[in-house]
């Protein structure tokens, strides 16, 4: 099934719950985050081990946090830098949005459609229980794909555009998978910024 809105969604999914709001910064905003955030965040690209295999993982990360607290993901173990100004102003106005506190975010860097993240939940344990994750998509639109872990016909499709918020609340990482699949389309750059609580 796919999902399209221009005005703010609201899923009621079993065992999850999901807001999108496609319009969360203007495209002035967008355009000048995006480009701050290319130029200036210190991204790094890490290996990642599946199923025995190491591979440099298809995306660039980065990590910035008000805490000293790491964030390990499929054996990847990130050293937050502290939050920059930009980046402090979109956590608030993400929090105004949403109604939820963060203390850390996770941004991934897609330089075209051979860059993706496959198939996985945001359940670490640093992340509590039923965490609270809250998206910002900037640059090329991408289709993010969700799944329920054991409800097979429940499988959805979402078109992430510049500027807009996902949230995903309720028990989504405990029951439910998502990805940004890779895509033949030629496509360009994408940022999102995952804002979530490490604690």
């Amino acid at each position: 099934m796919d999902l399209f809105s221009t005005e703010k969604t609201i899923l009621k999914l079993p065992q999850a719950h999901i807001v999108y709001i496609p319009n969360f910064l203007n495209t002035n905003e967008a355009n000048v985050l995006f480009n701050f955030l290319k130029q200036q965040v210190d991204w790094q690209h890490d290996n990642i081990t599946i199923f025995g295999k190491t591979y440099r993982q298809p995306r660039l990360t980065a990590l910035y946090s008000n805490t000293q607290k790491t964030y390990t993901y499929s054996n990847i173990t990130m050293n937050p830098k502290i939050f920059t100004p930009e980046l402090l102003k979109l956590k608030k106005q993400v929090e105004l949005a949403s109604g939820y506190l963060f203390n850390s975010v996770l941004l991934n860097f897609y330089r075209d459609g051979n860059d993706s993240n496959g198939w996985h939940a945001d359940n670490e344990k640093e992340l509590g229980k039923n965490p609270v994750i809250a998206s910002v998509s900037l640059g090329a639109e991408r289709l993010f794909h969700f799944k329920h872990r054991t409800l097979k016909h429940e499988k959805y499709k979402l078109k992430l555009e510049h500027g807009s918020l996902l949230i995903m609340s309720g028990e989504m990482q405990k029951h439910w998978l998502h990805q940004i699949p890779k895509t033949k389309r030629t496509v360009g750059e994408r940022i999102n910024l995952t804002f979530r609580q490490i604690i």
